[in-house]
């Protein structure tokens, strides 16, 4: 079956270098773009948090504290969602076209960059040696140790910042309502909306997100070993290979981010939960839907296979600023600069517009301070000025009635 909406690609294009949109928006089936579910989505939801939670199960454990705090939350969003979209009793999407599960799996293993296999080869490598050097002092269970521990440490540092938030956008409930009154969120938060219930949805959102996203983390700790001998050639190893992976993250994202709301059966099971939620810091952790998280790490984001503590690091940084470059409702913490707002526009796809699709940032543009530049100046050209590629893909237009909006909404409240 012919891609819809798309020529087909040429035979050896690499889905990662070409800026063709017939190989960016590479469909089989149908194409129906979504940004928000609806009551007739149910049984999908439905079926989604069931594997949300079993996911949870087999990866930490039945009985493990991390997967019955996913029970509860998964509980929890369900129920939210009949309180907030209503239900419908429909065939599943799922039942009715199974073979757009098969077209998922092939859309995520055709995407990942070598990095991510490199990142794999590393970590098969020094088990092999390790396997093969039984003699000399890997403190193997040291290292599984210090990863456990580093794994909650992380995940519990997150959630008590997550928690501070929390309180911010509680003590301020009503100027939530009025700022997203005045968006396209109005249709969620009017009057008669319970603020605080959908607050508390953002942050268990968030929580659950964080928790399935672990999860492969927390299945290579568990499976794999790491040297403490190897440690500082792993580590130097480590670190290069992401810095070369980000270098092309724009591409894959855009691509892995467009299926998201592309394809349906990907908006449902992946994505959906990430725009279902008011678009505060609260539900942030980094960019990803329930299963999407798993899915990520497990097929094409390189960090589970990293050292330990390379690992923290990482994903510690990617969550903590991806939870603060969310927070797109003004004058609650934490509070994003100025500046950056008029760099960034996912702020734009948060609110009703469903481009951009990649990182969405460009600091080569007119009115941007030489100062604002220089604080850019390490960053890797594809991520800076990621929002080129929209508009070279799908014409998304820098200037646009949303952004203007949302800028609008922060000088006036961003005090």
């Amino acid at each position: 079956m012919e891609p819809t909406g798309a020529k087909p690609c040429k035979r050896g294009k690499d889905i990662m270098t070409s800026n063709d949109p017939a190989v960016f928006h590479k469909l089989y089936g149908p194409k129906k773009p979504r940004v928000i579910y609806y009551k007739r989505d149910f049984l999908d939801y439905t079926l989604m948090i069931a594997l949300s939670a079993l996911v949870l199960g087999l990866s930490y454990g039945p009985l493990h504290p991390a997967a019955i705090a996913g029970y509860v939350l998964c509980a929890f969003t369900l129920v939210m969602f009949v309180t907030r979209h209503g239900v419908e009793l429909t065939i599943p999407l799922i039942v009715r076209r199974p073979q757009d599960l098969l077209y998922m799996f092939v859309y995520k293993l055709l995407n990942p960059r070598p990095m991510y296999f490199v990142a794999l080869g590393v970590l098969l490598l020094e088990n092999v040696l390790i396997a093969y050097t039984p003699n000399l002092p890997h403190r193997v269970d040291l290292m599984r140790k210090i990863g456990m521990i580093l794994l909650f440490v992380h995940f519990f540092a997150i959630t008590v910042y997550r928690t501070v938030i929390l309180f911010h956008h509680l003590r301020k409930k009503e100027l939530v309502r009025e700022i997203l009154g005045q968006t396209a969120w109005k249709r969620v938060v009017n009057e008669k909306t319970n603020v605080t219930v959908e607050i508390f949805h953002a942050y268990a959102t968030g929580l659950l997100t964080h928790l399935v996203l672990l999860a492969p983390w927390f299945l290579v700790l568990r499976y794999a070993k790491f040297s403490l001998l190897f440690l500082p050639v792993v580590f130097a190893l480590n670190v290069f290979v992401h810095v070369k992976w980000l270098l092309k993250y724009n591409q894959w994202f855009y691509r892995d981010h467009w299926l998201g709301h592309n394809s349906e059966i990907e908006f449902l099971y992946l994505h959906g939960t990430h725009h279902d939620a008011i678009p505060s810091a609260l539900i942030a952790v980094a960019e990803n839907g329930f299963l999407e998280g798993f899915l990520r790490y497990l097929t094409a984001f390189p960090v589970a296979f990293y050292n330990p503590i390379v690992a923290f690091l990482i994903t510690t940084i990617d969550v903590k600023k991806d939870v603060e470059m969310h927070q797109y409702i003004p004058g609650i913490y934490p509070k994003i600069a100025m500046g950056m707002m008029e760099s960034l526009q996912h702020s734009t796809h948060h609110y009703g517009s469903i481009e951009p699709y990649g990182v969405g940032v460009k600091i080569d543009r007119p009115g941007v301070s030489e100062a604002f530049k220089k604080a850019f100046a390490r960053i890797p050209e594809g991520l800076k000025n990621s929002g080129k590629l929209d508009e070279e893909l799908n014409g998304f237009k820098w200037d646009n009635p949303t952004h203007r909006l949302i800028l609008t909404l922060f000088r006036k409240y961003h005090v």
